[in-house]
């Protein structure tokens, strides 16, 4: 900013030294230049611009996992776990605390509040970024941590008359999700953000984009869905029209495409498979988007359908991700073709469910069957 203010041509001795007295106790870099042409020449002034903010350490966290395309629950988890972990020790800054501080709060998320293993390791992965990433600090081998312990869990798989029962209890979009977590082996957040570029009929295949550890895979079209996946898209289609015609049709674009390409949040390509029945504002742009449907819609769907269908087993959306992959396995199929299937990255959780297959203790004989035979 530039101040111009008028003063005499020639400063006295006295003047002199004491505008160099205040030069010195402001906090901006003055500078003073007298025209000798002119009696009365002003003294242009350029004070410096104020310092920004230093941005609060949650928004440091913020930054920093979105700069390594982290996923936003992954960002939302691990804002959760360093508030816990403030307050749990009266607020204090994570800066003036070490691996005392943080061996005690896991230990007493283990011990105090029993939560699972996988619980405690996402606390733990969450402040060993706060340290390292944010605060540049390594923190020693944590020695004295007590470890919530890992149990080992067999899925739970339906059998193939269960699924039936339980498809046919489902109606609409949700019955239509269903089939798709069956017939294809998708995860339930796999499903919901499914766009129409990533089913293709005539290769009868369906891609995977950005799916769990951010890896891409295709898995295969159910035959008996075709049709009705068909008709489906055609309702998407026209909705997808009128939105266009009341000025909206928006949908959220993955990492910066909306950037290169501004209108192809528009295009009908782009559009999600399964789209929310409400539209809603984006407020940094200020367009009427679309989002994919929410997974608890489905959720509660299938909850009801199991219910009705009076199966007294505790089956969820993902339990038909189990079911796909043990059906497979029981008509034959390598297990690697499965590994690739589900996208795991290690054949070893694939192997898991060989244990529910009807070659384990299903296929033993009991020694009571041949003592008392029926």
């Amino acid at each position: 900013m530039v101040l111009a203010v008028h003063a005499p041509l020639r400063l006295s001795s006295v003047h002199a030294e004491a505008a160099m007295e205040a030069g010195a106790m402001m906090r901006s870099v003055r500078y003073a230049v007298a025209a000798e042409c002119s009696p009365a020449a002003p003294l242009l002034r350029e004070t410096g611009a104020a310092q920004s903010p230093k941005p609060k350490l949650l928004d440091r966290v913020r930054h920093a996992v979105r700069g390594r395309h982290y996923s936003r629950r992954t960002e939302k988890a691990y804002v959760h776990w360093i508030k816990r972990y403030i307050f749990f020790h009266g607020k204090r800054h994570p800066a003036d605390m070490g691996a005392a501080e943080v061996t005690a709060f896991l230990t007493a998320l283990a011990v105090r509040d029993r939560v699972a293993a996988s619980t405690q390791n996402q606390a733990l992965n969450a402040l060993l970024f706060l340290y390292r990433e944010i605060l540049g600090v390594e923190l020693p081998w944590l020695d004295d941590l007590v470890r919530a312990k890992r149990p080992q869990h067999l899925p739970t798989v339906l059998t193939r008359d269960e699924v039936r029962t339980v498809l046919e209890r489902l109606e609409g979009v949700p019955r239509l999700m269903a089939f798709l977590l069956y017939g294809a082996g998708l995860r339930l957040l796999e499903c919901c953000r499914l766009r129409i570029k990533d089913v293709d009929f005539a290769a009868s295949q369906i891609t995977i984009r950005d799916g769990k550890g951010g890896k891409d895979r295709m898995t295969m079209i159910p035959s008996v869905m075709k049709d009705e996946l068909a008709k489906h898209m055609a309702r998407v289609r026209a909705l997808h029209q009128r939105d266009l015609g009341r000025g909206a049709g928006w949908v959220e674009l993955p990492w910066a495409l909306a950037r290169k390409y501004p209108n192809a949040g528009r295009e009908w390509v782009w559009q999600w498979m399964f789209p929310a029945t409400r539209f809603y504002v984006d407020p940094a742009t200020g367009q009427r988007r679309r989002h994919h449907l929410h997974e608890s819609v489905i959720q509660r769907a299938v909850r009801e359908a199991v219910l009705k269908a009076a199966i007294a087993k505790k089956a969820t959306c993902h339990t038909f991700r189990h079911s796909f992959a043990t059906h497979l396995l029981e008509d034959g199929h390598d297990i690697r073709t499965v590994q690739e299937l589900l996208g795991h990255r290690d054949v070893s959780t694939t192997m898991i469910y060989t244990h529910v297959l009807n070659r384990g203790p299903a296929a033993v004989r009991s020694p009571a069957d041949r003592m008392f035979p029926s």
